[in-house]
């Protein structure tokens, strides 16, 4: 894609998201979340003073140490875990995040519903899906996301969409279309899916959420 060198990154992503909706004829939202693992409060402001206000991070233990702050001097700030979460840091998790996109079994499901009840307050939550069927990454499994989305409803627990990580190096398309056609089938409308490297591909598939880190803070540190 041709981005002006004289936009920030910021602004030249805006406006690749935009183009391409347009292309895939799409009127509805794209959020973008800023994926702000790694990186200091001194790299963060500057995107607050251009405006945005959707931030992504990894790990509760990190994110609890650097956001209260921020968020403090910018109440309508929203964060969003899109890392791996153990079960005994629901309760964190709910206290700090507005969305949590890494619901991945039943065991998480239920600590997340506890912890939501107890806490009186419900970020939205998305099942990660292991969309290429990777021993290594986190997700249910394709076969297993029916049960798990069951046990979720039962629990009360607010799904508003799927998740995936595509498997690297190869063309993410594929396994996009696969996770909109899993969130049709099941009634969802929200798709949290591509990153710096292929997020316009997943706009014109459908992403409601795009998660992108290194485009816009450079290499992670």
């Amino acid at each position: 894609m041709t981005l002006s060198e004289a936009a920030t990154p910021l602004a030249q992503i805006t406006t690749a998201i935009a183009r391409a909706a347009s292309m895939a004829q799409r009127r509805d939202p794209v959020t973008l979340i800023a994926v702000s693992k790694t990186q200091d409060a001194a790299s963060i402001v500057p995107l607050i003073a251009e405006g945005h206000r959707v931030f992504g991070e990894n790990r509760v233990q990190e994110a609890a140490a650097k956001w209260p702050a921020l968020c403090d001097a910018t109440p309508d700030i929203r964060l969003h875990l899109i890392g791996q979460l153990q079960s005994n840091k629901a309760e964190e998790a709910v206290a700090l995040f507005d969305a949590i996109h890494s619901v991945d079994r039943p065991s998480l499901v239920t600590a997340l519903a506890r912890a939501m009840d107890k806490a009186g307050r419900r970020p939205d939550c998305f099942i990660q899906v292991n969309i290429g069927d990777e021993p290594q990454k986190g997700g249910v499994s394709t076969a297993d996301l029916a049960g798990l989305l069951a046990h979720a409803h039962a629990a009360a627990l607010p799904v508003a969409g799927l998740m995936c990580l595509p498997p690297a190096g190869v063309e993410p398309a594929p396994y996009f279309a696969l996770l909109a056609k899993l969130a049709a089938d099941h009634g969802l409308d929200r798709l949290s899916m591509g990153m710096s490297g292929d997020f316009e591909t997943a706009v014109t598939l459908g992403a409601t959420h795009v998660r992108i880190g290194t485009a816009l803070f450079g290499a992670r540190r």
